[in-house]
């Protein structure tokens, strides 16, 4: 049997009134592979705090029988010795912690964690700013090690690579399903289908009886309206009468209780809740916005270069009408100063002149003016509110979310704002620098459903693997100083 290493038993951890997580046990042994998945704010990152001893419980205890070594998303690499190799095999450059992008950043703290072996890896989002080179190097350091792993990713290629056993979290609970992310997504889909089938069940044989009790109700009816029509005449005798009225009433009141009884059994039916339909979004391109050049972006022959390093050199290109396109390449190849470039309609670059770009950077998001979430999109939309409000939704803004001050928005809820207003805004081109990067896998998932209904154009950077694959319709890669398409 496998060493048990890490234990979470009877835990609650409250953060003001809500509940973020309440597990009666949770276990990880000596060589499983765990990867967390949930919702933004749901406490995935929580959980592999606990798991860690980095968050204080209101209630149970954490046992830990092995050492562990913790990756933390947000935090900055810390002055410690380093393994040199794994510093070149990464990439990072010999300066000072703070002189580093947050690519290398990232790659330092990877390189600190495996530095030193531990029983136990608790690696949180260690995707986020590493190109595709660097997720490549992850997921072959990962593969190869020796000890329980716990993951938290939105990245579904790392999770599918890397993990044989998925915990969701949700509303405080935590379940566990077997398999990697794509084991998981065909279990939830089976449980979505059987979740209909016992609804469609439930609803049938419901009907079923409502309408029997009612069939009933209305035989008790007639036999009521027969007893009244009755007159004097029509019975000769006291006697006659007096047995007639008493039985047609037994049949009125038998049928009653009979209508009573299958309604008392519709009551006592297991109910099943109607599984939530999917709404699909549609971007209707309005007339005004509608570009009719084949090709809205050409390149001609053009060069950039940041200080002394030449990123493209005499590159020409032709970017198609109502296409998703992606360029990847790794850090540092040039891609955001591509976009950058684009969007100005520097030297070389011809643009149609109907464009209108909406911007999508890797910045957080500050807004300048107090007022609602759905204020705020109103006057950047021209859709009707109840588009508004169902984009939104589908990003998991929504209720009380509505009402917020746009102000005071957390950095992943102005992220998501962010994307809603650019599919709903006065665009006809959208430009996402790696707009991924801290959305969970749920808002990813809406971020394609978006982009497959946009009628517009789009331009993209991104490392996820997967959502390139689902979404672009036109892939390029910067190399060797040309932008060459991917085939």
């Amino acid at each position: 049997m496998e060493q048990l290493c890490l234990e979470l038993l009877k835990i609650e951890i409250s953060y003001l009134d809500k509940v973020v997580l309440d597990i009666e046990k949770l276990s990880v042994y000596q060589f499983d592979r765990i990867g967390i998945v949930g919702k933004n704010g749901e406490g995935k990152s929580t959980l592999l705090k606990a798991l860690a001893d980095r968050v204080t419980l209101n209630k149970g205890k954490v046992k830990r029988l092995i050492n562990v070594g913790y990756f933390e998303q947000m935090t900055k690499p810390v002055e410690i010795e380093v393994d040199d190799e794994l510093l070149g095999k990464l990439a990072v450059p010999k300066t000072e912690i703070e002189k580093l992008s947050g690519g290398e950043q990232t790659r330092m703290k990877l390189a600190q964690l495996f530095s030193t072996y531990h029983e136990g890896l608790l690696i949180d989002e260690p995707t986020t700013h590493l190109d595709a080179e660097g997720i490549d190097f992850l997921v072959e350091e990962l593969k190869y090690y020796y000890g329980a792993l716990v993951l938290v990713s939105h990245d579904r290629y790392v999770l599918d690579q890397l993990v044989t056993k998925i915990w969701e979290v949700q509303n405080g609970k935590v379940t566990e399903y077997a398999g990697n992310y794509t084991a998981y997504v065909e279990q939830k889909q089976l449980e979505r289908k059987q979740h209909k089938e016992q609804y469609e069940k439930y609803t049938k044989e419901k009907n079923r009886l409502l309408k029997s009790a009612e069939e009933r109700m209305k035989k008790a009816e007639k036999v009521t309206k027969a007893n009244k029509q009755t007159t004097k005449k029509e019975i000769k005798t006291k006697g006659n009468r007096m047995f007639e009225t008493k039985s047609k009433d037994t049949s009125q009141k038998s049928m009653q209780r009979a209508a009573k009884a299958i309604e008392q059994r519709v009551k006592q039916l297991d109910a099943v809740d109607a599984p939530k339909k999917e709404k699909v979004v549609q971007f209707q391109q309005p007339r005004a916005l509608q570009l009719h050049n084949k090709f809205p972006i050409i390149a001609d022959r053009i060069t950039l270069q940041v200080g002394e390093k030449t990123l493209l050199k005499n590159a020409s290109f032709q970017f198609p009408l109502g296409k998703t396109i992606a360029i990847t390449g790794p850090n540092g190849s040039g891609k955001t100063t591509l976009l950058k470039h684009i969007l100005n309609g520097g030297e070389g670059i011809t643009l149609s002149p109907k464009i209108e770009f909406g911007m999508y950077e890797q910045l957080n998001y500050q807004f300048e003016k107090s007022e609602t979430v759905l204020s705020y999109m109103k006057n950047k939309s021209d859709y009707d509110e109840s588009k508004i409000r169902a984009v939104l939704h589908n990003l998991n803004i929504k209720g009380n979310d509505l009402i917020k001050d746009i102000c005071k928005l957390s950095g992943g809820e102005a992220i998501r704002l962010v994307l809603c207003q650019l599919f709903l805004g006065r665009y006809n081109v959208l430009v996402l620098d790696e707009p991924t990067n801290f959305l969970d896998v749920d808002c990813i998932l809406a971020l394609e459903k978006f982009l497959s209904a946009y009628e517009g154009t789009v331009l993209l950077v991104s490392h996820d693997r997967m959502f390139v694959e689902r979404v672009a319709d036109v892939v390029y890669c910067l190399e060797e100083q040309q932008l060459k398409l991917r085939k």
